[in-house]
């Protein structure tokens, strides 16, 4: 399985906008996460909806979505912020914490998953409410030899994803928050 961050901010890169028509508030109606539809096809996304917004969790999520570019492979992608404050003000605190989750996945070893298998963290500009800032989107995806067995690998990199969240944010870094 392969780990890794970004950076995609300005010159016309997605901008995250948190709190969008249709959001669902995970942290405060977890039982509505079946009226997710991506969570509702694929249980595991489920689950890890649920632990990403869990009281214990430093993250909260704004938005997912789950296709199968090819045949034999899964994607989903969740965009997440911090939990304490609505957006990470530098995106330097995004990255850090970008570093930080690779780093704890990086000891995982997990051998039916090969490099077929990703977790990409890339650090936008992000608009939550009056709050604009930065955050995280998080790409997940697994290739197999059948579709079955993608979605198989995709629950364990989920899995895996849940357990390597840190139980704290990087320190706060001083400054403005765009630039």
């Amino acid at each position: 399985m392969e780990a890794d961050w970004d950076v995609e901010i300005g010159g016309g890169a997605p901008v995250i906008e948190a709190c969008w028509p249709g959001f669902i508030d995970l942290r405060v109606l977890p039982d509505r996460v079946h009226e997710i539809s991506e969570a509702s096809t694929f249980p595991p996304l489920a689950t890890l909806l649920l632990a990403l917004n869990a009281t214990n969790s430093p993250l909260w999520t704004s938005k997912c979505d789950l296709w199968e570019p090819e045949p034999t492979e899964l994607a989903a992608y969740i965009d997440l912020l911090p939990h304490e404050i609505r957006v990470f003000a530098q995106w330097q605190q995004a990255e850090a914490f970008c570093r930080q989750i690779v780093a704890r996945l990086a000891p995982i070893a997990l051998p039916d998953l090969g490099p077929e298998c990703s977790i990409t963290l890339v650090v936008r500009q992000a608009i939550a409410g009056e709050a604009e800032g930065f955050a995280i989107t998080a790409y997940l995806s697994a290739s197999a030899a059948s579709q079955t067995d993608a979605a198989a690998a995709l629950a364990t990199v989920m899995a895996v994803f849940a357990g390597a969240l840190p139980p704290a944010l990087p320190p706060a870094i001083g400054g403005s928050k765009l630039q």
